[in-house]
């Protein structure tokens, strides 16, 4: 028995890969068709009247599932004999083709654990292949039919969608990364993307671009159900007129729910400014309905404004654009200067209106390629023109959002960006004068107030240095965190600064704490442990006192204060001769302990305890 090498091996199963990838294309085409074909059989055999037999109805459905894609279909069967072009592609339909597609490469690319993995390019031509394998078969069996497929439209943008959204799912199986590029582009391109920045700045951009499509989008569908809404009554005559049984309106129904997205870009074209054409001779824009409009009698179309100048009411249209600048600059401002994050780490001004022009950018691009495919002709003559100009739908896009982001950005900001807590800072020494211009006190005159003040503004920004405490917008001096420690601080420093204010009689060497030695928040060198203890136990006249009683007591062993008090009036006795006897001493000592405590009585301080020991001088 001979040994397969490692090369044959690896050879072998590559081309299962291969193969399994090209048949996953297959696949994926084969579901999109065969799910529209039985839609189309159920209705036609719930139809009481069908034109064609069951033939006619596989061929009309393999031409609505290649018109799904983006291909143009014609109709044969005209008064004038000249086919037709129906190019009008109904966008609901393309999301069932668009995902299965991506699915497929998707799955191919990142096979299950134990298949044969093919290389990311193999993946993505062999479901390319396997995909339009289906669609050159479904175009071939639909030839014959009422709608027939054009060979023009199988290459572009049939082959384009396909291999898009087989790009797609190749791309998300990696991980959906951004670069490196390839090697043939240019290496100025090459080395911007391998910046971590540039791809910071690059998706941030593309963020914003999404978020102010949505609302383009949103604000158009929001349009067309305000207009249907006022006009429900020509929407349900146009309904009941086009089918009288109920297959034929379920019909009509699936196709109206399919062109929902087609109505949403209509409206957001309209708003933009540029409106939407109704046939060669009539454009309706907010400022009226221009010209005789041709227009097939459907319900969607009931929205249509009538005809002659516009009123203050369709001049509300104007308000889409406005939001979708707003909301692109919103999404950007918060990633140029985010809530979690120190100030340090904010965007340059340059740098937010780059990244904002370029989100303006990716806006009226996607804008102009949506309103390219929302329209399309449904006939010859008038009807070659239908549906929103998509060169004049993207310029208004960004000019919209370009015009209206930038300024909007930049005040968000500067206000993403403020100070907290201005409004207390009016009372803080310093916050509006310069230090120099602040009046000059003695070390003991501190003002209870100003400590406590001074006390709260450094709490609060300390609260404002730490990261992951977003500001509340309706209370910007209220932060998550720092309105409890500056209560707190306030409350803490207000008992700080009454304990450390001197006695009404006592002297200036009596004040302890951070204002008696000059030290305070202001200071380079304040540290916590700088405040000294503000108990008068520890004062120095009531050591001198303690230690002289101490002495008289002790018969003479100790030795006299380094630094007796020259002002005290018993202090004389206590330091008597040292060959007196235990009764004089003892009559001594307590004539010491009277005077000491009329001392601090006039001094305004209680007199110490006698039972409570006294710290080492």
């Amino acid at each position: 028995m001979t040994q397969r090498s490692p090369m044959v091996t690896a050879e072998r199963n590559r081309t299962l890969a291969l193969a399994s990838a090209l048949v996953r294309g297959a696949v994926a085409a084969g579901l999109g068709l065969g799910s529209l074909t039985v839609l189309v059989m159920v209705l036609w055999i719930s139809s009481p009247y069908p034109d064609s037999g069951p033939g006619g109805a596989l061929r009309a459905a393999a031409g609505v599932w290649l018109l799904a894609h983006g291909a143009g279909l014609l109709r044969p069967d005209t008064l004038s004999g000249v086919p037709a072009p129906v190019s009008l592609v109904p966008l609901l339909l393309v999301v069932g083709p668009v995902w299965l597609a991506h699915r497929a490469a998707r799955d191919a690319a990142d096979p299950e654990e134990g298949r044969p993995r093919p290389s990311q390019a193999g993946a993505f031509c062999a479901v390319t292949a396997g995909y339009l394998l289906v669609v050159a078969g479904a175009a071939a069996a639909a030839r014959g039919g009422s709608l027939r497929p054009d060979p023009d439209s199988l290459v572009f943008p049939v082959a384009l969608v396909v291999a898009g959204a087989a790009a797609a799912g190749v791309w998300t199986a990696a991980g959906r990364p951004f670069g490196p590029l390839p090697s043939w582009s240019p290496l100025v391109l090459q080395e911007a993307v391998a910046r971590t920045v540039v791809r910071d700045r690059a998706e941030a951009a593309c963020r914003s671009a999404a978020v102010g499509v949505t609302v383009l989008l949103g604000g158009g569908a929001l349009l067309v159900a305000v207009a249907l809404g006022r006009n429900a009554g020509a929407a349900q005559d146009a309904f009941l007129g086009l089918a009288g049984d109920w297959s034929g309106r379920i019909a009509v129904l699936l196709l109206a729910a399919s062109l929902v997205p087609n109505a949403a870009l209509w409206g957001a074209s309209y708003g933009l400014g540029p409106g939407f054409s109704l046939g060669t001779g009539a454009t309706a824009t907010p400022l009226g309905l221009a010209g005789s409009p041709t227009a097939p009698s459907f319900p969607l179309l009931a929205a249509v404004p009538d005809q002659g100048p516009g009123t203050l009411l369709n001049g509300a249209a104007l308000a889409v654009p406005v939001a979708a600048a707003l909301a692109l600059a919103w999404s950007t401002a918060r990633r140029a200067a985010p809530a979690d994050a120190p100030r340090a780490r904010a965007w340059s001004r340059s740098e937010t209106v780059r990244v904002t022009l370029l989100a303006a950018l990716g806006c009226g691009a996607a804008t102009a390629l949506l309103t390219a495919v929302a329209g399309g002709p449904l006939g010859t003559g008038a009807l070659r023109e239908f549906g929103p100009v998509w060169w004049l739908a993207g310029p208004a896009a960004l000019g919209w959002t370009a015009g209206l982001g930038v300024p909007a950005v930049l005040l968000l900001r500067r206000w993403r960006l403020r100070t907290p807590g201005w409004a207390w800072r009016r009372d803080v020494p310093g916050a509006d004068e310069s230090p120099a211009a602040a009046p000059t006190r003695a070390p003991g005159e501190t003002s209870t107030k100003e400590a406590a003040n001074a006390t709260v503004s450094e709490a609060r920004a300390g609260a404002e240095a730490r990261v992951g405490r977003p500001r509340r917008w309706w209370a910007p001096w209220r932060g998550r965190a720092a309105a409890g420690a500056s209560g707190d601080a306030a409350r803490g420093g207000s008992a700080a600064s009454t304990a450390s204010v001197p006695a009404p009689g006592g002297g200036p060497e009596t004040a302890s704490g951070p204002a008696a030695d000059g030290s305070g928040p202001g200071d380079g060198g304040f540290e916590p442990y700088d405040f000294l203890p503000t108990d008068p136990w520890h004062a120095k006249d009531f050591r001198e006192t303690r230690w002289a009683s101490l002495k008289r007591d002790s018969g003479g062993l100790m030795a006299d204060f380094p630094a007796a008090s020259a002002g005290s009036t018993g202090s004389a006795d206590p330091v008597g001769s040292a060959d007196a006897d235990a009764d004089a001493d003892a009559d001594a000592g307590a004539d010491s302990d009277t005077d000491a405590e009329a001392a601090g009585s006039a001094a305004g301080r209680p007199a110490p305890a006698p039972d409570r020991p006294g710290p080492t001088p």
